[in-house]
């Protein structure tokens, strides 16, 4: 019974459940619903490690709120990902969409992904593409803040070689 109940009340959620007169009803493709019931890397890392950079965005209008990580090696290839999404499942289904395809890209590769890249791969609906839209600014995000967590790092290294 509790997980019929789950069943439902996660297919509602996604607008599948269908109203008695069909009306209301919204249809998702499968890549989102995949992506929903089973979202790949989903977490967080520690946000001080200097090799992490996390993007935090979000959209007022909708209420949802995406943070994606990424962790670089030295080469600068982004050699892992998490991501914490709060909001709907198209938003969820695009945070996990971007973390699989920036996952061994470098930073500069995941800069060219663009929102209507992801939009496309789920088939979002127009109503729905703000979350392609919430991706792609968490991936920059992300990227901006690992950039600006090396040159810090990079700053204080030639400070102390200056000083020594």
């Amino acid at each position: 019974m509790m997980m019929m109940i789950r069943q439902t009340s996660r297919k509602a959620y996604l607008g599948l459940r269908a109203s008695p007169l069909g009306l209301g009803r919204r249809l998702y493709h499968e890549n989102v619903i995949d992506h929903f019931e089973n979202p790949r890397n989903v977490g967080s890392f520690n946000r001080n490690d200097p090799d992490v950079g996390t993007g935090l965005v979000g959209a007022p209008a909708c209420g949802d709120l995406m943070s994606l990580q990424i962790k670089v090696d030295d080469s600068g290839q982004i050699i892992d990902t998490r991501f914490w999404t709060f909001g709907c499942g198209s938003a969820i289904a695009s945070s996990s969409v971007a973390s699989e395809w920036i996952k061994g890209k470098t930073i500069e590769e995941v800069l060219t992904i663009k929102n209507a890249e992801i939009a496309k791969h789920l088939r979002l609906p127009p109503v729905k593409l703000h979350c392609s839209m919430l991706a792609e600014d968490a991936i920059k995000s992300a990227v901006r803040d690992y950039k600006e967590k090396q040159a810090k790092a990079n700053a204080a290294t030639e400070g102390e070689t200056v000083e020594a």
